[in-house]
């Protein structure tokens, strides 16, 4: 094996210099899963770029003006967020709803949520909207986009380093290896941890949402509702697929419903 000289070695130092760092600093505890995720962006960094791709988003989205919905999606978010809150305190949190027929929330960094009008075809009262909102701000204190974001850096990072690998081949060899390399590591890497952080949300919202006082019995019933609404829409092979099914995730919250209960049960006896 040839030994790598000036940028080729450069860049080799570089990327090890950088995995090595993933190791020592990167990593993140997710709260009750104790799982150790990667966050390689810095704290106030991650909240400023939510912060500022909500901005874009309440300039180009039309915000609700149904007062009672709206009003509906800060209480529940607000009651939910502190519970969350000693998960990853010191969060600006924010709950828009955005005039939208589409069936979606989507949470930023930083405690940034927005809520679609169209979900209340689906949620219809305070408990089962909380089933979203519990998962929306788990979304957040589990630092997903800062993994999601880590995770394609660290990606980069691997096809740099096979791109110096494969400096001495042909254009149509590395061309060939470098479409590969981005093939499998979206199938065999990005998909899945997309579908386990959604699972790991659902896991953690409901906890949230039990602890905040929100019937937990009601998510299995939200998402069966859910699958009802897109009966008959093509879906992606899993494999394939960003979010489990709807199946899989009444069947995952089935398995935790237990303990959401007792959190729900120690909530209700707290409540005056």
């Amino acid at each position: 094996m040839k030994r790598l000289t000036g940028r080729g070695a450069s860049l080799q130092t570089l990327v090890s210099g950088v995995l090595l760092s993933v190791f020592l600093l990167g990593c993140h505890v997710v709260p009750d899963t104790g799982r150790r995720s990667l966050a390689l962006i810095p704290a106030d960094q991650e909240a400023a770029l939510g912060e500022s791709a909500f901005s874009e988003i309440k300039q180009e989205e039309r915000i609700s003006t149904d007062r009672e919905k709206a009003e509906m999606v800060e209480r529940v978010g607000r009651r939910i967020a502190a519970v969350a809150e000693e998960d990853l305190p010191g969060l600006d949190w924010e709950f828009v709803l955005f005039d939208n027929d589409v069936i979606n929330a989507f949470a930023l960094p930083g405690g940034k949520v927005g809520v679609y009008t169209g979900l209340f075809q689906v949620a219809r009262t305070e408990d089962e909207l909380a089933v979203v909102m519990g998962h929306e701000v788990a979304h957040v204190t589990a630092r997903h986009g800062n993994e999601r974001m880590s995770n394609y850096l660290l990606i980069s990072l691997g096809g740099v380093a096979l791109d110096v690998a494969l400096r001495e081949q042909e254009a149509q060899t590395r061309q060939m290896a470098m479409i590969a390399y981005g093939a499998g590591a979206t199938v065999g890497y990005i998909l899945p941890y997309s579908r386990r952080a959604e699972s790991e949300a659902d896991e953690l919202g409901l906890y949230y949402s039990a602890r905040a006082g929100y019937d937990p019995r009601e998510a299995p019933r939200f998402w069966e509702r859910m699958a009802e609404a897109f009966e008959g829409q093509a879906g992606m092979p899993t494999f394939l697929a960003t979010h489990p099914s709807h199946g899989t995730r009444v069947r995952d919250l089935e398995k935790i419903m237990p303990r959401a209960m007792r959190y729900y049960e120690e909530a209700q006896r707290q409540d005056p």
